[in-house]
């Protein structure tokens, strides 16, 4: 089947104009990054804060995304939880609604083993028929999918690619090891990686920061593809992300959609804004990120 996408897919987030899906922001954020070559929209995932939104809000967002889009590059939706059957209802509407592939979250605290991972993710993929990446972040849920089990996963047909959260570089080895990366992709799910990540053969990342800065983030992998040394380039977006490290994604990077206009500073509850001393911070972070000519 091949890669989904090389290069920068975005985590994209949800814009709420008092309290509501602002779906004019949404459309002109989607244009923003077509415009600025992101490679794939990733929609209703942990950045879109998924899990408050309602299933009639998750899929007019999709289908929003999926007529702007119209083709040019991969729509991924969100569609994992930690009911499997509830998972297979999500996934055949957004592949009603049109969507290019589904990524599928590890079941969280109702947590299962390896081999329920395998039933779980399998029994999704097979009764959808679309393209799966496996999302793999322990931080949040509290377990992984072994690399034995993304390998044994890599035979079905359907499941072709992994977002790996876990910034560990034996696991991204052990899976290299494995897998046929021909068919099966490795995307990064940390920013903060990249480097190390795209330096040792991975296919691209599904970003929280390129809801902003699509161009910067996309040059870097299309750098490294021409064998450049990209540390020194990265330097300006570290510093970047360490601003945005002052809390909890999507809380932070939302200041930043909000100076861009995609919709007001707001989060859902139980997510707060940051303090206004933060945000400030933050906001001074990124026009000095942009003043230095990066985009």
């Amino acid at each position: 089947m091949g890669h989904i996408f090389e290069g920068v897919g975005v985590a994209l987030a949800t814009p709420f104009t008092h309290n509501e899906v602002d779906f004019d922001a949404l459309r002109r954020h989607v244009k923003y990054l077509l415009d600025n070559n992101a490679k794939s929209i990733v929609v209703n995932g942990t950045t879109a804060e998924n899990p408050t939104l309602t299933d009639k809000e998750k899929d007019q967002i999709l289908e929003v995304v999926v007529n702007v889009v119209d083709g040019r590059v991969p729509v991924i939706a969100g569609t994992g939880t930690n009911n499997t059957q509830k998972s297979i209802q999500a996934s055949v509407r957004a592949r009603e609604i049109g969507a290019d592939a589904i990524m599928l979250i590890t079941p969280y605290y109702n947590k299962t083993n390896q081999r329920g991972l395998i039933a779980h993710f399998t029994t999704i993929a097979d009764a959808v028929k679309l393209p799966v990446v496996l999302y793999n972040v322990p931080s949040r849920t509290n377990m992984t999918i072994d690399a034995e089990t993304v390998e044994t996963l890599s035979e079905n047909e359907y499941i072709v690619a992994l977002k790996d959260a876990t910034n560990d570089f034996d696991y991204l080895e052990d899976l290299k090891q494995r897998l046929n990366l021909d068919e099966f992709a490795l995307y990064s799910g940390n920013d903060d990686n990249i480097v190390d990540y795209f330096n040792q053969g991975g296919h691209g990342v599904i970003s929280v920061v390129a809801n902003v800065i699509p161009n910067a983030f996309q040059s870097l992998y299309d750098a490294k593809q021409n064998d450049e040394n990209i540390q020194s380039q990265f330097q300006p977006i570290q510093t970047l992300l360490d601003a945005l490290a002052v809390d909890v994604n999507p809380i932070p990077v939302k200041a930043l959609t909000a100076v861009e206009g995609f919709g007001n500073y707001e989060v859902r509850l139980p997510l707060v804004t940051l303090e206004d001393s933060d945000r400030q911070k933050l906001e001074q972070a990124y026009e000095q990120f942009k003043a230095g000519g990066n985009s």
